[in-house]
């Protein structure tokens, strides 16, 4: 064996297949819809973020080809340079007035605009105070920041309270973190009680709101708005790459804040602007949240449906509250046959293990959308029931 082999790597590879947890990634092989082809097979899909169907949207897909008709494919550079185009503003602008805030900048992904934010708002001498279940997207954007990093129990307010106290006295700017809806557990951050926290001892407050947009609040506008706290939340993340249907993110909040990421937001600053077509069919996305509130509607609907059957069935579903509903198998071995045994049954849900969740915390994540039919659902429940059933997971 050679140096350039990279034995080091296969040797790891290795032990991820003797865990049982090495995968090859599933190929889809059509639009992403409740029912897509995967690997060749026609099946129930319900591992997609696509919470309202938006993705293959007819609306959409006509707004992206009159973009690319009119802008090309690319914007050319970097939007510090010659990257912005006045389309790539009106998504901006449209954006700020569905949050009600201020101001608000495109980033090219949720991770980068957590990646560019938490890192230029706080700085040496700083803290941040972040939930022990955050994404790993602040996860990384903390540990890019020259700011100390202090974690509280997951959604425990007196932890958090006593974390606070510990630091107050220590440091300039005291910024808490909490995601809106935590992707892997679907449940709901505590957010009013967080915000009186902050507010009762001088911190900051920001809210990642990747697995909340198009999915709490009214019309989807996300967890502040759910709470009615948009004017006392001070930096809300948001994402363009689930609910909504295209790929993007964005950081909302006051236009100096805005202003200062201009200048600051590292990926802002060294990647090149979306594509125009990515750009018109966000904003064509948003239209139609803000016109009528159907499909967040419907998608509630189904996501309760679906829940209250693997409940019934007697299935761990944890504490969701949510359209993101894990089923807990505890193990991570069954956690992959679960997902392995339900793809042969025609359902597509993936197996969620270590490291992405706690060991011991293995799970098969769904998530229902508005674009499935109750006849879709039921199919899949009964899916979930005879595998279910074979692995012992339910009587």
């Amino acid at each position: 064996m050679g140096l350039h082999d990279l034995d080091f790597i296969t040797q790891r590879l290795n032990e991820l297949k003797e865990q049982g947890v090495y995968r090859k990634l599933p190929v889809l092989e059509s639009p992403s819809g409740p029912r897509c082809i995967v690997n060749g097979k026609n099946v129930i899909n319900l591992s997609s973020n696509n919470y309202l169907g938006l993705a293959n949207h007819p609306r959409l897909r006509e707004a992206g080809k009159k973009a690319i008709d009119k802008w090309g494919m690319g914007a050319g550079a970097v939007r510090t340079i010659i990257g912005t185009m006045s389309i790539h503003e009106e998504l901006e602008e449209k954006l700020a007035k569905f949050k009600h805030v201020e101001a608000v900048l495109v980033f090219q992904s949720g991770f980068t605009a957590n990646a560019g934010a938490i890192p230029g708002i706080v700085d040496k001498g700083d803290v941040i105070i972040s939930d022990e279940l955050n994404h790993a997207s602040i996860i990384d954007g903390c540990r890019l920041s020259k700011a100390d990093v202090v974690r509280y129990k997951h959604s425990d307010m007196e932890d958090l309270e006593r974390v606070i106290n510990e630091v107050k006295d220590n440091y300039n700017i005291k910024l808490i973190i909490t995601d809106g809806v935590f992707s892997m557990d679907g449940d709901i951050a505590k957010l009013p009680e967080i915000v009186e926290l902050a507010e009762k001892y001088g911190c900051l407050t920001y809210v990642d709101d990747a697995h909340s947009s198009g999915v709490l609040g009214k019309s989807g506008q996300g967890s502040a708005h759910h709470f009615g706290l948009s004017d006392r939340v001070d930096v809300q993340i948001g994402t363009l790459s689930k609910a909504i249907g295209v790929v993007g993110g964005y950081v909302a909040g006051r236009r100096n804040l805005i202003d200062w990421l201009n200048h600051r937001g590292r990926p802002f600053l060294f990647s090149t602007a979306a594509p125009p077509a990515v750009a018109a069919a966000c904003i064509e996305a948003v239209n139609i949240l803000s016109e009528s509130t159907e499909l967040t509607d419907r998608m509630w609907d189904n996501a309760n449906h679906f829940k209250k059957k693997l409940n019934e069935l007697g299935f761990n579903t944890g504490k969701s509250e949510t359209p993101i509903t894990p089923v807990i198998t505890g193990d991570d071995r069954k956690a992959v046959e679960l997902s392995k045994r339900l793809f042969e049954e025609g359902v597509f849900a993936q197996a969620i293990v270590f490291p992405t969740v706690p060991k011991g915390g293995a799970r098969v994540r769904t998530i229902v959308t508005a674009a499935h039919t109750k006849a879709d659902l039921d199919e899949a429940a009964a899916a979930f029931a005879k595998v279910g059933r074979e692995l012992e997971l339910i009587k």
